[in-house]
């Protein structure tokens, strides 16, 4: 037989390796001749996904040391599957849908998980083919998907990886450490879903800081005054207002207060006075306190800041340490609300409490604060017409053009005509240009909104102590030794995980609700209905972030909460290989 005259890897790396899985060779427990276990997950790839350079380098690495502990005989397992990636499969379909001119709710949810699982089939052996072409050594009887045995799954899919899931939350919810509740989350208003913080790019872009003028309630006046270093007054002058910058100022129709530096001595004689937000009806223009918060840098622009809680992360803390209610201004499209209350009758509510005559609620959602001339506009149209409007009611800080934070060249003044005067220049409105950290979805592309929204949460103070302790006591060795820092710091100042996501593929979560509300968590709609005889109950919509099943991930592919032969061999597992930024979620 003649040899080719070129080698054809393609054709020969196929050959050999149909070779090594026909042998058994990549099999749990193959060649071993010691009780030694040696145990490898991979951390599992999206499945509609496909490999990159990261992946390349990380299962190479994981294939050598693999292959070495198979060949001095340790029982050896290196365990292979996919990540049914939640955000991102459920976009790979709506993309489809929209070249015919559909959305997703153009279906049951039923059909569309239908659709979704049809995708996942088809293109779900790309990365498994990939891998095979690398020459990984993966246990590919094995093969996993973290959304195995869900309702709806076709035949070949059938597992227990959405049982185990279901338990864990349901447990969890038992024993106080999952829990429903109103927070500020990161919100993609293309895919109208709560996302991640890794979900979030923040790009720089230019972009601008707007000064207004708040005026102070009942036309109270107070003296400004700024100093330098030494303590000399620079600056003293009579206002009748209180001056702040924003990047965002369609939020300010969300304003709660305005906050001062606690030690700012310029704002003291008006700390408790009303100021009116310089935006929406005359006649129902709304009043909010003037308060004092470690928060604001006094240094930074007017040193006074506008507190819009359900808006921003900052302010949200500063609110909630200041009973400062929390008003929603976006529907979950980025578009400003047209539900809840009408304007007069929010404007009057928001007024009560800002005056003292009503407390706070613990649920601001009814009180829209949006007048009927901006309701329903896109968040962007607003703010194009919010500065329109301040700036023609002269509510706009104004400057000289050659003022040099407007950032435009300063050129010199020419020398006025002998026997005249200068002319008073033109003021115009103070607009800084700056740089500014934007938000993006990383797979919309869309500018990340933080709302106020309900979603459910893993109180991660109470179940983080075993794994810090497990790396302190050295049961666990995290290399390269300097990421332990990077550890602990997450793992002891960790917050609430927002674990609840506004999709449809992905494993729904096992609460329902009766007409007055209540809560009922089960594994299954007949154990909450036998919680609520006689009761009509309807199921949470929402399902669970792709990380809450992946974190599932090394025991679920074992098999558990069976108590298999495979878990009890190998689990828990050897090695993980992986970037430094999954730290937090693994």
């Amino acid at each position: 037989m003649a040899l080719d005259k070129n080698f054809d890897a393609a054709q020969a790396e196929a050959r050999l390796y149909a070779a090594w899985e026909e042998s058994g060779a990549f099999k749990a427990g193959a060649n071993a001749s010691r009780k030694e276990t040696f145990s490898v997950m991979i951390p599992p790839p999206n499945v509609t996904g496909s490999l990159h350079m990261g992946h390349a380098f990380n299962n190479t690495l994981q294939d050598i040391l693999v292959r070495w502990h198979r060949m001095r005989g340790f029982d050896t397992l290196w365990q292979p599957g996919q990540d049914h990636a939640g955000i991102a499969t459920q976009m790979v379909v709506e993309r489809e849908l929209a070249k015919d001119g559909k959305r997703r709710t153009d279906f049951t949810r039923e059909d569309f998980t239908a659709k979704v699982w049809e995708q996942k089939q088809k293109s779900g052996g790309t990365i498994i083919g990939q891998l095979k072409r690398l020459g990984t050594s993966l246990d590919w009887s094995r093969n996993a998907f973290t959304m195995s045995g869900a309702p709806g799954a076709p035949a070949g899919e059938e597992g227990n990886f959405h049982d185990a899931v279901i338990k864990v939350f349901v447990d969890m919810y038992n024993k106080g450490l999952i829990y429903r509740g109103k927070r500020l989350v990161n919100w993609d208003p293309h895919f109208e879903t709560a996302i991640s913080d890794l979900e979030v790019e923040s790009t720089e872009v230019d972009g601008h800081m707007w000064h207004f003028k708040y005026p102070l309630a009942d036309g109270a006046t107070y003296t400004y005054v700024e100093k330098d270093e030494d303590g000399n007054v620079t600056l003293s002058e009579e206002r009748d207002y209180i001056s702040i910058a924003t990047t965002r100022p369609e939020t300010m129709l969300g304003d709660g207060a305005v906050a001062v530096h606690t030690s700012d001595e310029r704002y003291a004689p008006i700390v408790g006075k009303l100021c009116e937000i310089p935006v929406g009806p005359k006649a129902q223009r709304r009043r909010i306190p003037i308060i004092t918060d470690e928060y604001p840098d006094k240094n930074f622009g007017s040193g006074a800041v506008k507190i819009t809680g359900a808006h921003d992360f900052n302010d949200y803390g500063v609110a909630k340490r200041n009973n400062i209610p929390l008003y929603a201004l976006m529907d979950t499209r980025g578009a400003m609300r047209a539900d809840g209350l009408p304007y007069d009758a929010a404007a009057a509510r928001a007024a009560a409490i800002a005056e003292g005559r009503e407390d706070a609620p613990a649920d601001a959602t009814e009180i829209n604060l949006v007048p009927d001339a901006y309701r329903g506009l896109d968040r962007f149209e607003a703010r194009t017409k919010v500065i329109a409007d301040i700036t023609a009611e002269g509510l706009a800080v104004m400057v000289p053009p050659t003022d040099p934070r407007l950032g435009k060249p300063v050129k010199a003044p020419l020398a006025p005509e002998e026997g005249g005067e200068e002319r008073d220049e033109t003021l115009v409105p103070l607009v800084e240009p700056k740089k500014i950290m934007q938000p993006f979805g990383d797979r919309s592309k869309v500018v990340i909104e933080p709302m106020l929204t309900d979603q459910w949460f893993v109180e991660t103070s109470k179940i983080v102590q075993p794994a810090i302790d497990a790396v302190r006591n050295g049961e666990v060795q995290i290399l390269p030794e300097q990421d332990r820092k990077v550890y602990f710091n997450w793992l002891e100042n960790i917050e609430p995980w927002c674990i609840s996501r506004q999709l449809w593929w992905g494993h729904q979560i096992p609460v329902w609700f009766d007409d007055e509300g209540k809560e009922y968590c089960a594994a299954t709609e007949a154990e909450a209905q036998a919680m609520a005889p006689g009761k009509t109950l309807t199921r949470d919509p929402d399902v669970l972030d792709t990380w809450f099943s992946s974190g599932l991930w090394p025991i679920g592919t074992l098999g558990w909460p069976e108590q298999t032969d495979e878990l009890a061999k190998y689990f828990p597992t050897s090695v993980l290989i992986t970037g430094f930024d999954i730290i937090f979620f693994w």
